[in-house]
């Protein structure tokens, strides 16, 4: 790429907590530019201060300390004074902002980057917990950001006529990484001792699970085994269904994905049917195909087109008709199954994508490159403390 910049990532996930699309994008622009990823504060004791450590593939993890009882203003006002002593520092002078969290223009607003991007993953105002201002920052957002990017073709197609440059990305997959499942004969130790025939979910464990539906069917199959690897977040424990055969696995690393999954017998998605689902497209589906499984979902539009309409998922939203979907899946011809799934990932990979969303963003940096639209970072009083970290 020709185009130089620094990378200033203002998001809503942690970078340490699930391997998800912010990962998979942003230690490819880490080949080529600077990137900070600015995860939401923590609070508690000690001065306002940023933690800045440096993670794999040269993606910088920028973590802002604010004291506990600060006002909301208060915060706001710290952030952007931390995020001018980041770009200062580092005499950043060229920077694009890349958004996945709106809720970040309250501290970022005033800034003038070459460029803004949205990359809109998610439609988080549907989120348990989401702040009721979600929707009027997104407006904001979308008001004044240069280009937009959605994770999936139900989300765009949601906002396709709210701003001119928006484009589908939808979420890709690393095959090579997780097609290892298919040769892969050695069970992790926390697995290993669970029978077979398996059910398996990777992911987070949230209000987007089905958790009756997971319970029905583990009472209605009670010889099936169903283990779920992720972290829950969100929701109670205490709400989780208890039963002899599902198993809590806990969260994971991405590394070790591929040898949890290549135990099942059957990938699932056992996704609930309501507002936090509605947008969703989950990056779990290629996964699954390149790692060689036959997979079961219930009917998330995205997961539904294309893949429910191409035959290489079968839909089922009951206990009944997902065991039913289950027991085909586990009788399919494997061969036959694999193949038609490689023909289809053959053309979606992260490198594909990520070259795409690379073109786009430098076409518009350089379109964008008329001295009078920017002007310098100024400090607003001290610069603020940045402290290394891993």
């Amino acid at each position: 790429m020709n185009a130089t910049y620094d990378i200033v990532c203002l998001s809503h996930l942690r970078w340490d907590f699930v391997h998800q699309r912010p990962h998979h994008l942003l230690t490819r622009f880490a080949r080529d530019h600077r990137v900070y990823f600015v995860e939401e504060p923590l609070y508690g004791p000690g001065p306002i201060r940023l933690e800045v450590g440096m993670r794999r593939h040269g993606v910088q993890v920028v973590t802002p300390h604010l004291p506990e009882g600060v006002s909301a203003r208060g915060a706001t006002a710290a952030q952007a004074l931390l995020i001018e002593g980041l770009l200062h520092q580092n005499e950043s002078n060229d920077y694009i902002l890349w958004y996945y969290t709106p809720m970040a223009r309250e501290f970022t607003a005033h800034l003038r980057p070459l460029a803004t991007v949205y990359d809109c993953m998610d439609e988080l105002s549907t989120f348990l917990g989401a702040p009721p201002t979600m929707l009027s920052h997104e407006q904001e957002l979308l008001d004044r950001v240069d280009v937009v990017f959605t994770g999936g073709q139900s989300i765009y197609e949601a906002k396709k006529d709210r701003h001119p440059n928006i484009h589908a990305l939808p979420s890709s997959v690393d095959v090579e990484h997780f097609a290892r499942a298919r040769a892969l004969t050695h069970d992790p130790a926390d697995q290993a001792p669970i029978p077979h025939p398996r059910l398996g979910y990777f992911g987070v464990i949230d209000e987007r699970i089905d958790l009756g539906l997971l319970d029905a069917l583990a009472a209605s199959r009670p010889g099936w085994q169903f283990v779920m690897v992720g972290p829950v977040v969100k929701i109670s424990a205490d709400t989780l269904p208890r039963r002899e055969n599902i198993h809590y696995l806990g969260g994971k690393n991405y590394q070790d994905l591929p040898a949890y999954i290549a135990g099942w017998d059957v990938a699932m998605m056992p996704f609930a049917r309501n507002e936090a689902t509605r947008f969703i497209s989950p990056t779990k589906t290629p996964e699954y195909l390149a790692a060689g499984k036959p997979v079961v979902s219930t009917s998330i539009r995205d997961v539904v087109r294309p893949y429910g309409e191409r035959g290489l998922v079968r839909i089922a939203d009951t206990a009944r008709a997902f065991a039913v979907a289950a027991e085909a899946a586990m009788r399919e011809d494997a061969g036959a199954r694999v193949r038609q799934a490689d023909a289809f990932l053959s053309l979606n990979s992260w490198e594909r994508t990520w070259a795409r969303m690379a073109r786009l963003v430098d076409t518009t940096v350089a379109a964008r490159a008329v001295p009078s639209l920017r002007s310098p970072v100024l400090l607003a009083g001290n610069e603020p403390l940045l402290a290394s970290g891993d």
